[in-house]
């Protein structure tokens, strides 16, 4: 064989060894609500899965083949949400997708996802994202059921039973209010007070003087965004005295931030990384929680929060379900709904084929602000 042969031969081995080197990556999508409104949603969660990726590929990846991730903002959009979704699907031939952050955006891209064959885990709360169950779809959160769950356990032991709700006017807001008027009966619990507002409502009184002028025993509000911390200052500047009671969605810093001193005294249920520092020494979760807050906190200089602890639960359920079925996007789906006792960041997760979340109530706990920080309230 010439030596020009050889060079030429060499040369082909050459490119072929690189194509296949090429190749041999692990196309992971993701979009979060990065930007608008949600961004206190979407921010943490985008920088927990960038966090984790780089992690994972600077010890040698997944089997050996690093994670090549590909993050599109919606900016909160519905419309947004499924053009980012189809350029992951049609252009970057992702295997899987973590997201969207909110509940709107989750259902516009959920049908996508299941008549795709591409399996989803949605960083958003709410219960019909994944009821009825369908093969690829899968959320992280806890669902807004086993929050008003929580939450009227404790009235029920503070023996209150007259119970106004304020729900904002969008999918996170319209399940919660469903499942709030639905449970109420099995708690004994009276709904005298039905409000709603939008997202950009900049002024609540109107809704709190009608709820006030039923004499609840505590009034629950159901939103995420900016609107909630106003609902918390209309409250205080009117000098109303029933408690005040919030979602999961508030469920950050942010919110402390937004509502300033009228935060205080406001409770809600809330994942155990709010009071981490709290928890006693046996709780099966606190090892994953302070390692997780030690990382975020250290490399972004910014608080931990439960909505970047979603992201993270997302990422080593797709992480373990690879490293079981390969990059096979059926496997994949079918790995997931058989995932038992994974200890995450937001609870203990057990799916199943008629359960694709794996939590329940005992993974949120009762919460308080006070001073500006949170304690456990139960």
């Amino acid at each position: 064989m010439g030596l020009k042969m050889k060079k030429l031969l060499f040369g082909i081995f050459l490119v072929l060894s690189l194509s296949s080197m090429a190749i041999a990556e692990i196309k992971l999508g993701a979009i979060f609500s990065i930007t608008g409104p949600a961004s206190y949603l979407g921010l943490p969660e985008k920088q927990t899965l960038e966090m984790l990726v780089d992690n994972i590929n600077k010890s040698g990846g997944i089997k050996g083949e690093k994670i090549k991730l590909i993050v599109y903002d919606d900016k909160g959009e519905d419309a947004d949400a499924r053009k980012r979704f189809l350029r992951l699907i049609q252009n970057d031939g992702v295997i899987a997708v973590i997201g969207p952050s909110r509940t709107g955006t989750s259902m516009s891209v959920k049908e996508l996802a299941q008549n795709m064959k591409i399996p989803l885990i949605s960083v958003a709360a709410s219960k019909v994202i994944v009821n009825p169950v369908q093969k690829f779809i899968f959320k992280t959160p806890q669902s807004d059921e086993h929050a008003v769950e929580k939450i009227y356990d404790y009235l029920k032991k503070q023996g209150k039973k007259k119970v106004a709700i304020l729900t904002s006017q969008d999918g996170f807001g319209d399940t919660g209010r469903n499942a709030l008027i639905s449970e109420a009966k099995s708690y004994n619990i009276e709904i005298v007070g039905d409000e709603r507002f939008k997202d950009t409502d900049k002024d609540m009184t109107s809704q709190l003087s009608k709820i006030a002028s039923k004499k609840p025993d505590a009034v629950i509000c159901w939103g995420i965004g900016p609107a909630p911390a106003i609902i918390a200052k209309n409250y205080k500047q009117l000098n109303l005295t029933f408690p005040l009671f919030m979602s999961h969605g508030v469920a950050s810093k942010k919110f402390i931030e937004l509502a300033g001193l009228a935060a205080d005294g406001i409770y809600l249920p809330a994942g155990r990384l709010v009071v981490v520092d709290k928890l006693p020494d046996n709780d099966k979760l606190k090892s994953v929680l302070l390692k997780y807050k030690q990382e975020f906190e250290e490399k972004f200089k910014s608080p931990v929060s439960p909505f970047g602890g979603y992201a993270y639960d997302a990422f080593y359920l797709f992480k373990m379900a690879v490293e079981k079925a390969g990059k096979d996007k059926e496997k994949i789906a079918y790995t997931l709904e058989n995932i038992k006792g994974y200890v995450g960041v937001t609870g203990v997760f057990n799916m199943s084929k008629y359960d694709h979340n794996g939590l329940g109530k005992d993974s949120f706990m009762m919460v308080k602000i006070n001073n500006g920080g949170w304690e456990i309230a139960e």
